[in-house]
């Protein structure tokens, strides 16, 4: 199986690699204020990859954060203050009988 991972990965970086050597013709990006940035389209392509992955996390990051303090609360929380566990429904039907008389 770890050979399989290695393989795996080394298929991933050799398609990778082959996609940054047939892009290396340079392309001018017009940002704001009439500033401009040349660089190859692969490095371009990986700063606009790294900024949607960095603005992603950024987006999460008060999600995660609110679901690890809503975990570690309920980890937290003493069993006496947990709710009763329900009967089970032998119990109750027995209940039941006994009540009616049958």
């Amino acid at each position: 199986m770890k050979y399989l991972m290695w393989l795996l990965n080394a298929a991933i970086f050799f398609v990778l690699f082959a996609f940054a050597l047939n892009n290396q013709a340079p392309v001018t990006l017009h940002l704001f204020f009439g500033v401009s940035w040349q660089a190859p389209l692969v490095l371009a392509l990986l700063v606009a990859l790294v900024l949607g992955v960095f603005l992603g996390v950024i987006v999460m990051l008060p999600l995660w954060l609110r679901a690890r303090r809503k975990a570690s609360q309920k980890a937290s929380t003493p069993l006496s203050a947990a709710p009763a566990p329900a009967q089970p429904a032998a119990v109750i039907t027995d209940a039941v009988e006994n009540r009616h008389g049958t």
